[in-house]
Parts: structure tokens; sequence; C-alpha cells
């Protein structure tokens, strides 16, 4: 059930965006793209930059965001084999071609995913230099977040050689029978025929090597590993998390693994109790992977329904069990998905930004959403094209951070509200979706979206109480909308909107002096 909002007196004043706490109820997340950030930082630099060349000015910058995590993507090792394999694949050269048009083959690295040890990649500096980023970017209140691929390693692991066994192996009946899903590795004490990294529904992965949750010593093996990575950030995002789940790996590979993740994340925060875990999670596995002792899991469904442009499935999405909901990463763009900008139109991408970051959860950005970057770069290239900064886009999203940043939004209290018909027979309520945020000292927030390509009307419940028989201003936070409402009207008869296409508002509720 939701939590019902305290009927205590709102704040009388408007709530300042200044003042954040980095221990938020409901934290920021920003993610960067942490090899092509290097290569841009080589171009200004005229030499090779690594993670010590990052500027104290941009470290200051996220932080003043309000960002209380920095998750640098792809700083671990990767390997030679797995480069060739990006550079000669066809199908991938032509999406960094797109991506690219002066494509180079310096520019493709080799997936950042594909990884053959976690330490930090030589090229950017070692484990030497991340430790000293993780210390500047402890002295601004932020936390390090870095990744962890569980279901596959690189082509040219040294596991490869030294434990073949923690790999799926193949036979030539399955070589034959899916050629794209399994290979020969050369080996100096015998070659192997390996099948690679996949998901049960898509072909394999080509510069990968599919690891054996069947195997016990294998799991031993990955937890030893998170255990190391632990000393070097804070917390991890866990690439493809739910394909060691005991029932996707039997439908994938047709054996049993035993449960990993209970196991893993008790042992690590048995060394380090406040590690976080986030998981990349699909089919509709996020509470199981929540059970399992994940902090935070994708919310990839409230990102489907927000690209369907449709409100009620939006809403009705919100229905969930709050606790459920806390441990949702809310987002509109990240690494694998198309830019923000590029998927919704202006307007859109506005209404849906409302949505997912002012609801409960984490919320999870991506370098250059901000600025309106419309080119995804994959995650196999280092370098990104230039793109000139969409301006109005990046006012909204300063207006949208400061909302953010403020105690009511950071710590407050949540909830779901009701939009009834504005009259007889208007059914363009159903295109509405509204919330509320109650901060500790009695602010309220009121969030209002028309989700629809229409003007829509509705008559909005409020759950405050205590407004009384005296006059509130209604003031946007995102926008120039100011309203002068009587307390006795909004109490008995809800607020009205009448409003434009994909229009949204944050109300700071004031009492009118």
């Amino acid at each position: 059930m939701q939590t019902a909002l305290p009927a205590s007196r709102p704040n009388h004043r408007l709530v300042s965006g200044e003042g954040f706490m980095s221990s938020a109820t409901y934290p920021m997340l920003y993610e960067i793209n942490t090899r092509v950030w290097l290569t841009e930082l080589s171009g200004q630099l005229a030499r090779s930059a690594t993670l010590d060349d990052i500027p104290d000015g941009e470290l200051d910058h996220i932080a003043g965001l309000g960002v209380d995590w920095v998750w640098f993507l792809s700083v671990w090792q990767t390997g030679h084999a797995a480069q060739v394999v990006s550079r000669t694949n066809s199908e991938w050269r032509r999406e960094f071609q797109e991506t690219l048009p002066d494509l180079q083959e310096q520019d493709i690295a080799g997936s950042g995913f594909a990884i053959t040890a976690y330490i930090v990649h030589q090229s950017l500096g070692g484990n030497a230099a991340l430790a000293r980023l993780r210390q500047r970017l402890a002295k601004r209140g932020l936390k390090l977040m870095l990744d962890f691929v569980p279901n596959h390693m690189g082509l040219d692991h040294p596991w490869i050689e030294e434990h073949p066994d923690y790999f799926i192996q193949g036979s030539e009946r399955d070589l034959a029978q899916a050629p794209e899903n399994y290979t020969r590795v050369k080996r100096q004490s015998g070659n192997l025929l390996l099948a690679y990294g996949r998901d049960p529904y898509f072909s394999g992965w080509p510069d990968t090597l599919q690891l054996n949750y069947a195997n016990p010593a294998l799991q031993a093996a990955m937890i030893d590993e998170l255990l190391r990575i632990a000393g070097q950030c804070d917390g991890v995002r866990c690439d493809m998390a739910m394909l060691v789940l005991p029932d996707v790996f039997e439908q994938t590979w047709g054996q049993r693994a035993p449960l990993f993740w209970p196991t893993a994340t008790q042992r690590v925060r048995e060394n380090v109790p406040d590690f976080l875990f986030m998981a990349e999670v699909y089919w509709d596995l996020e509470w199981t992977l929540q059970q399992q002792g994940f902090n935070y899991t994708y919310d990839k469904r409230l990102y489907d329904r927000l690209g369907d442009g449709r409100a009620r499935p939006v809403r009705e999405h919100f229905h969930a069990e709050l606790a459920y909901q806390n441990k949702l990463a809310r987002f509109l763009e990240n690494h694998d998905e198309p830019r923000a900008a590029a998927k919704f139109s202006p307007e859109v991408h506005h209404a849906a930004a409302v949505i997912s970051f002012l609801s409960p959860g984490l919320r999870f950005f991506f370098q250059g959403q901000f600025e309106g970057r419309k080119k995804r770069i994959s995650p196999h290239l280092v370098r990104g094209p230039h793109e000139p900064v969409d301006e109005k886009l990046q006012e909204f999203y300063e207006c949208l951070l400061a909302v953010i940043r403020q105690p009511t939004v950071r710590h407050g209290q949540w909830q779901l509200l009701e939009c009834t018909p504005a009259w007889e027979g208007n059914w363009t309520n159903d295109c509405f979706v509204a919330f509320a945020w109650r901060g500790l000292a009695g602010e309220c927030l009121l969030v209002t979206v028309n989700y629809a390509p229409h003007q829509s009307q509705c008559q909005l419940r409020l759950p405050f109480a205590d407004l009384g028989d005296k006059t509130w201003t209604l003031e946007d936070q995102i926008g120039n909308a100011v309203y002068d409402r009587n307390g006795a009207d909004l109490q008995t008869q809800g607020l009205f909107l009448d409003e434009p296409p994909w229009k949204a508002a944050v109300f700071a509720i004031n009492k009118l002096r």
C-alpha cells in the first residue's frame, strides 16, 4: 500500500533548491562515458589523458548538479582479441560509421564489457589513478560506481588457460547447429569449443565467452572478483544481472545454476556494509533481484511506457508498492538506449523527464543528456561526434534539477494523485499523471503532466487537509505560471487543470502573505 501524506501544515515559504544533503532518500546517479570523455580531454591536452587529468572544476560542476553517485563506465582492462572482433564485425562497423562518419581504426577500442581483468585499464592510468579519482570525488561528497559484468568475460581472459571449466563448453554438434553462439578458442594446453556470452533471446556476443554459473568454483571466483572491486569503489552497476538467475541460466544453457546474488551481495557487505548494487534487469525480474540483495534495479517498464506516449499505463505503473518503487532506477537514456533528445520531441521530453525524475527511486542521468546530445555512442567506441548544445533543453534541465535538489523531493513523502473528470462526459482526465510531495517540514509540491498530444482537463484531488479558508499561491517551478486559489475550494473541489498537449508543471504551494 502507498503511504499517505501527513496532514501537517504546509511551509509558508518557497523551498530553496540549495543546501541539499548527499545522503538523500532519493539520490541522483550520473553516468559518464569514461573513454569518450578522456579522448576529448586528450584532444585538449595534445597528449593521452588519464583519470588524473579530469579537471577538479568538472568534478565541482557534477557535484553542484546535486549528484550523489558517479558511474564511470568502462574503466576495466580489455584485450586485443575483442578489439579485433569489434573492428571486423561488419554489422557493428556500420553502426560505428553512422555515429562517426570520419571513423578511424583507433576510435574502435573494443567493448568495455569484454573484460580481461578487473584492474583499471593501463591507458586510463591504472588502479592508482582510479584511487586518486575516488579520493577527489569523496572530497565533494560523491560516491563512485563501476561496472561488474557477471555473465561473461573477454575472449583472451587468463581463465581460458587457467580455468577452462569456468566457461560453457560446446560440442561440434553445437557449433554446427548454432555457429553464431560458439567459437573455437586456441589454448597452449589444448584448443576448446566455447560458447559466446549471450542471453536466451539473441545470438551470442562474439567478443565474449560465457561463464558457467552451474560450476560452484566459478561462482566463488566471481565473488572474489566482486570483493576486489569493492575495495576500489562504493558500488557496482551489474550488467544484465538477470542472466545468472537459475531459471534464466537454465533456459539459456540447459543447466541448473545455484543462486548467486544472495551469497554475493551478502559476502561483499560483510566486508563493506554500505556497498551498493544496481542491476540492469529486464523481463519483469526487478522485484526478484531486489529480494536477492540489490539496492536498485532498472525501471525499463516506465521508460517503455513513456515511449508509448499514453498516460494511463504510465499512471498505472505507479500503483506498485512504494517499497518496490523506492528501489527503481528511473532513466530516460543510458549508454544502451537512444538519446532522449533523439527519441522524444522537445515537449514530450520535458513531460517524460518530469514524470521520471520527480517520482520516487534513484534518478539516473547520462552524460550529455542535459545538453541535448542526440547521437548514441556504442561502448565499443572511444570517440563521439561533436554536437551543439541545445540551450533550451539545457535551461529546462537546470530548472528541473533545481527542483530535484529540494529537500522536499530528495527526502520527502510521495503520493500518486487522482484526476477526476472536469465535467460529465469529459474523458481527458485519463490523460493526466499527477504526484504530490510533502517535505519533512510540511512543504508541498504538486507535479502535474498532461501526457497526451491534445488539450486535456481534469479536477485534481489534493491530499492536503489543512489548507483552510485562506488564499494560497501555486507557483510553477519549471515555468512561469502563478495562480492564487482559495484553500477551502481546493479541499472540496480540487484543482481544476486545463492544459495544452504534453504540459508539465511543478507547483509549490505557499500561503499568500
